[in-house]
């Protein structure tokens, strides 16, 4: 295969850069793109490997063959998101992308709350019985029945994919990207680079996301999910205690009155801004 497409093969992408360009086209989750937008889709996942890969419309049209050749298309001119998957992801990567896909998780915070359920004792891990239990859950909060022997092939694959080290343990960073393929919420918002009253705006847009519980006060899962993402802005790999150091931190710096909460005036007030009365 010539450099202009070497890009297409499998192993070439994670589960989460082809998730953010699929749900351009599909993001009313129908699980399948029309066949007049594979042109468009081709080009969008070639520009996300940079501009240098792109000669427009000579590769995405290579691209574009080099599917057909591989793929029938159904009659209906629908185009499944597991016959595109398969030309971009390793096997394992597909995983991720179709049990993502099955499992969605609303926000940081919730990811939190199962985290903090199951890492009960905050060493920073999980084993797999814990995995297991958890997936079990994830399932039950999603109403959707799914087998026992079916959560043993989930866990199974996943320690197999995630636990390099064998230690029958997966760390927080693990199971982040098990379950979040989302982009992280903050990336919306450039909090140094608009005036104050965007600022404002913004600011009370990220306090509204995280106070899962409309109390006027991040609390627990809550301020863990805003760490999280914190974090991740600066660190793309994050561990469990790391979380836990980051998380003190905050809360030394912003929890004014010592509740172990942090008002939104108190975040406010870490974060430069002044919320209106």
């Amino acid at each position: 295969m010539d450099s202009g497409t070497h890009g297409l093969t499998p192993g070439s992408w994670d589960a989460t850069g082809f998730w953010q360009v699929w749900q351009r086209f599909d993001n009313h989750e129908r699980g399948y793109i029309e066949e007049k937008e594979l042109d468009a889709f081709f080009h969008q996942m070639l520009m996300k490997l940079g501009p240098e890969e792109v000669v427009v419309g000579e590769n995405v049209q290579k691209a574009k063959q080099q599917f057909r050749a591989a793929h029938h298309i159904p009659e209906d001119g629908r185009v499944p998101m597991e016959q595109l998957a398969s030309m971009f992801l390793s096997e394992d990567e597909k995983f991720l992308l179709l049990f993502r896909r099955e499992s969605p998780l609303d926000s940081s915070v919730e990811f939190m709350r199962i985290w903090r359920k199951y890492d009960a004792d905050s060493s920073g891990f999980i084993s797999a019985a814990e995995l297991q239990d958890f997936l079990r859950d994830l399932f039950l909060h999603q109403k959707k029945a799914v087998s026992e022997g079916k959560l043993a092939e989930y866990t199974e694959t996943m320690m197999r994919i995630f636990d390099k080290n064998k230690d029958g343990r997966l760390d927080l960073n693990d199971l982040a990207r098990i379950l979040a393929l989302q982009e992280n919420f903050l990336l919306q918002f450039k909090m140094d680079a608009c005036s104050t009253e965007e600022r404002r705006r913004d600011f009370e847009k990220i306090f509204a996301h995280y106070d899962v519980s409309q109390t006027g006060a991040l609390e627990g899962p809550e301020v863990d999910g805003f760490v999280k993402d914190m974090m991740e802005l600066v660190q793309p790999s994050i561990r469990g205690v790391d979380l836990d150091k980051f998380r003190e931190i905050l809360l030394r710096h912003c929890d004014v009155n010592k509740d172990g909460k942090i008002q939104k005036s108190e975040l406010a007030l870490c974060l430069g801004l002044k919320t209106n009365p």
